[in-house]
């Protein structure tokens, strides 16, 4: 399990921050315009208003690199670092004018992404020692995965699958549409694995005891315990032994996960870290000269 991010690539951020910052000043900022001389700079501090865990940082320099070049950013932190109120995490230097246009955009990202790192954060420390990996859900906002996916390992959590086109996992309604056509579960479960690249995961959900073995007997890789009492969950993980990887979720809490993780499952997903996580306090503190 990672701790500290891999770099989010610029192919990743760029796109999203230029769509932002089109969004919110699309014919220029007029405030600016009228109110900065041309010719007047600015400098400011990334500064930290609360304790916690840093991600967007690159994100927060292209908002900024995109709206003028000649803005200048000094990093002193990185992404997956921890931090506390009053600590400096960047300065940027250069036009007064750019600085300013790109400010809100450069903090909606990076106060978003530390935001959704540090509740990861909390959730993997609650979990520590236990073996259990927490990984994030598909519910993330709308052209913001990469960078919400990427906050997730800056807390040290990983990933679930990217896109429905990366992997298999058969959900409620898929096993709903085999029973009614009177398929049998595990021969179901059997054909789709053998119309499957070796490299594919293939991932089954279950909603009841009972359905563990014929999910097994088709040959999944990872079997998914939805919404499973914690008695249930430790019956699923000896019934399973060792012959797939066991998932729980559903309805998964900050209060919650150490209970879950206590028994015995391999990974916890929730769609709170990237749904419910609110924005991290971060405030650009700026001088601006004539």
């Amino acid at each position: 399990m990672l701790t500290i991010a891999p770099t989010l690539p610029s192919s990743r951020i760029d796109p999203v921050v230029r769509a932002a910052l089109a969004e919110d000043a699309p014919w220029g900022d007029l405030t600016g315009e009228v109110f900065l001389p041309a010719a007047a700079t600015a400098s400011a501090e990334l500064t930290a208003r609360e304790p916690g865990v840093l991600s967007g940082i690159d994100v927060f320099s292209a908002a900024f690199r995109l709206t003028d070049p000649a803005v200048r950013i000094q990093i002193l932190a990185a992404d997956g670092d921890r931090f506390d109120a009053g600590d400096v995490l960047a300065r940027v230097t250069g036009p007064a004018r750019a600085v300013v246009q790109a400010e809100r955009v450069a903090l909606n990202l990076l106060q978003r992404m530390s935001g959704i790192a540090t509740l990861t954060r909390r959730y993997v420390d609650a979990v520590e020692g236990t073996g259990a990996s927490i990984t994030d859900t598909r519910k993330t906002t709308p052209g913001l995965r990469a960078l919400e996916r990427h906050a997730v390992r800056c807390g040290g959590g990983v990933n679930h699958r990217f896109s429905l086109s990366d992997a298999v996992m058969a959900k409620d309604n898929h096993l709903a549409v085999l029973q009614q056509q009177g398929l049998d579960l595990t021969e179901a479960i059997r054909r789709a694995r053998a119309a499957l690249g070796h490299t594919t995961t293939l991932e089954v959900e279950v909603d009841r005891l009972e359905q563990i073995e014929p999910v097994l007997a088709g040959g999944v890789d990872a079997i998914m315990l939805d919404n499973f009492s914690l008695q249930d969950l430790v019956r699923g993980v000896t019934i399973v032994d060792g012959r797939a990887i066991v998932e729980a979720s559903g309805t998964v809490t900050l209060e919650t996960v150490a209970d879950v993780a206590r028994t015995g499952v391999d990974v916890i997903s929730s769609g709170a870290l990237t749904h419910s996580a609110r924005h991290l306090d971060l405030g650009l503190d700026m001088t601006v000269t004539a």
